[in-house]
């Protein structure tokens, strides 16, 4: 229960933070509506974007062979819009985020938002597992449990000092030594 309370709680500020930028840089209105609009938005990305990447995968994978690298590249791209597009259509429909600016102003508040919604996925997708370490030590000290008496929190992430006295345990040499010892074996 822990570890889904502390996704979604981070996720969710996150999705605030990155709606906040769309509202500020895009001509969708986002102002208060950011919070409702992020527990919209982060509900969808946890449960159903999933299911809807699954499905145009497999859609996109009956002609994979197919294409050329260049043209996986593009359908793939094409596929990550048109599920942040979904995202970004269910979060204006179900909170009181707007799009206004007549007609271009509301073609770009349609077509910039899931842009910004895949660079933050993208930026949470590469932080995620800090961001959940630190939200779990926080909801642990809220609580008043033990941080290591947790079973489900995120595994520590090990220094490279760490990593390097791990090599050196198993066959006896510093990074430096095996180095040499891989230029001899070249020259």
């Amino acid at each position: 229960m822990k570890k889904w309370i502390v996704r979604f709680v981070s996720l969710l500020v996150f999705n605030v933070v990155v709606l906040l930028v769309i509202g500020w840089l895009t001509s969708a209105r986002v102002g208060w509506a950011a919070l409702w609009a992020g527990i919209v938005m982060t509900a969808l990305v946890i449960w159903v974007k999933p299911l809807v990447e699954k499905w145009f995968g497999s859609w996109a994978a009956k002609s994979a062979g197919e294409r050329t690298k260049a043209g996986a590249w593009l359908v793939e791209a094409l596929l990550a819009f048109a599920v942040a597009l979904l995202v970004w259509v269910a979060t204006v429909a179900l909170s009181g985020v707007s799009i206004g600016g007549g007609f271009f102003g509301s073609f770009w508040g349609w077509v910039v938002p899931p842009i910004f919604l895949l660079i933050g996925w993208a930026i949470y997708a590469a932080i995620d597992d800090r961001v959940e370490a630190h939200a779990g030590a926080v909801y642990d000290r809220a609580t008043g449990r033990a941080a290591t008496a947790s079973t489900d929190a995120a595994p520590a992430v090990p220094s490279p000092g760490a990593a390097a006295g791990k090599r050196e345990l198993q066959d006896g040499l510093t990074d430096e030594q095996r180095r040499m010892l891989d230029e001899l074996g070249q020259g």
